[in-house]
C-alpha cells in the first residue's frame, strides 16, 4: 500500500511539473522572434525537425542534407545570436522556418523553452524530431527506409516515441589536426567511437533508462563517472500539445514517452544519434564556452572539460572501433531492430 501511495504521489508531482513547464514555455514565447516564416508549407503528414543553433555554418550544409534524405518535411529552427552567417544561410533554405533570439541559452533550459513554444504551435499531431546541429540520427534500415516509413511503422505498433543512444564520434589523432570543409560528411573525419563501455540505470524520479559511458566518460570523467554526459535521448515523438521536454531530449513528460529502451528483452527498436561534436572547430567552441558558460547547469563542474578540449586532445585508443555502417551499430548492441522484421 505504501509503494502504491508513493507511486501515486510521484505521478501527481510529474503531472504538475509538466503543467509548470508548459506555463513556462508560454511565458518565454516572446523571447524568440520570427525571422523567416514558411510554416504555411507544412503538410499534415510531414515529419518536422526542431533545433536550436548557434554559429553552426560549418555543420549546416551536411546536417540539412542528411535530414532531407531521411524525409524531413520542414525544419523549424531557432538561431541564438549567431555571428558566422548561420541566420542568413538558413533564411535562404526553402524548407526552413527561422526564429532568432539573443536571450540566454542556459536560462531557456538549453533551448527547450523556445522549441517548446514551436512544438505547441506547429508540432501537435506531427511526428517531431528534436535534435542538435551536431546530431545525425540513424536507425535500422535508415539507408533504405526514410522517417515516414519508420513513423508509419511506429504508428502501426501503437508506439508514440522513439529512443536513440547519443554516440560520440571522433578522429584518430589530435582533434585539431583533422581537416573538414563545410558540406563534407563529418563521419569521413570522425570515423571512430567507443564500442562497449556504456552503463545504464533507472532514473529514480522519471523512471527512464539513464545511460552514460563512452569516450567522454573514459577521457574526461574517469575520476567521477557520475558527472559524465547523459547519452539516452528520446528525439522522435508523435507530438501532442500537452507534452514537454524536461532536460534537453533526455527526459520528457508524460514519462511513458521516454520508455524507449528495453535492454532485458530487446523488443523495442532504437536508433543512434551520431554525435559530431569533435570536429576541428571544437577547440574554438570550447574556448568560447569557457567565457559564455551557457551549456551546463553547473558550469563550474565542466571548466576542466572545456579547458582540455581547447588543448586538442587525442581521444583515440586501442579499444576504439571504426564506424563502417548501420550493421556495425546493431551487431554491437548500440541500436536495435526490436521486434521489426
Amino acid at each position: 500500500m505504501r509503494a502504491r501511495r508513493t507511486g501515486l504521489w510521484l505521478a501527481y508531482r510529474l503531472r504538475w511539473k509538466r503543467r509548470r513547464l508548459l506555463y513556462r514555455i508560454w511565458r518565454k514565447r516572446r523571447q524568440i522572434a520570427v525571422h523567416t516564416d514558411r510554416t504555411g508549407k507544412i503538410s499534415t503528414d510531414d515529419v518536422l525537425l526542431f533545433a536550436t543553433v548557434r554559429n553552426e555554418i560549418v555543420r549546416l550544409p551536411h546536417f540539412l542534407d542528411h535530414y532531407r534524405k531521411l524525409g524531413i518535411g520542414h525544419f523549424l529552427i531557432v538561431d541564438n545570436a549567431s555571428d558566422d552567417g548561420t541566420s542568413s544561410y538558413l533564411a535562404k533554405q526553402p524548407d526552413v522556418s527561422l526564429w532568432t533570439t539573443a536571450q540566454s541559452y542556459r536560462l531557456s533550459r538549453f533551448g527547450m523553452d523556445w522549441l517548446g513554444w514551436l512544438h505547441l504551435q506547429f508540432g501537435h499531431g506531427h511526428w517531431c524530431l528534436t535534435v542538435d546541429a551536431d546530431e545525425l540520427l540513424v536507425y535500422p534500415d535508415a539507408d533504405t527506409r526514410d522517417l515516414r516509413d519508420l513513423t508509419v511503422w511506429l504508428d502501426s505498433q501503437g508506439v508514440p516515441s522513439f529512443g536513440a543512444l547519443m554516440l560520440d564520434m571522433y578522429p584518430k589523432g589530435p582533434l585539431g589536426a583533422a581537416r573538414y570543409q563545410p558540406g563534407d560528411d563529418p563521419l569521413a573525419v570522425l570515423a571512430w567511437f567507443d564500442a562497449g563501455n556504456y552503463h545504464h540505470q533507472r532514473h529514480p524520479v522519471y523512471g527512464n533508462e539513464w545511460i552514460q559511458g563512452g569516450v567522454r566518460e573514459r577521457v574526461f570523467f574517469a575520476d567521477d563517472p557520475r558527472r559524465a554526459p547523459t547519452l539516452n535521448k528520446t528525439p522522435l515523438i508523435r507530438w501532442h500539445w500537452r507534452y514537454a521536454y524536461v532536460s534537453s531530449t533526455h527526459q520528457v513528460l508524460p514519462p511513458h514517452l521516454h520508455d524507449v529502451f528495453d535492454f532485458e528483452h530487446d523488443t523495442l527498436m532504437t536508433g543512434v544519434l551520431l554525435h559530431t561534436k569533435f570536429l576541428p572547430i571544437i577547440a574554438d567552441k570550447s574556448a568560447e564556452e569557457l567565457v559564455r558558460r551557457q551549456h551546463f547547469e553547473n558550469s563550474d563542474l565542466y571548466q576542466g572539460y572545456h579547458s582540455r578540449l581547447t588543448e586538442s586532445p587525442d581521444l583515440w585508443s586501442a579499444l576504439s572501433k571504426r564506424y563502417d555502417g548501420l550493421a556495425t551499430l546493431i551487431e554491437l548492441g548500440l541500436m536495435s531492430r526490436g521486434n521489426r522484421d
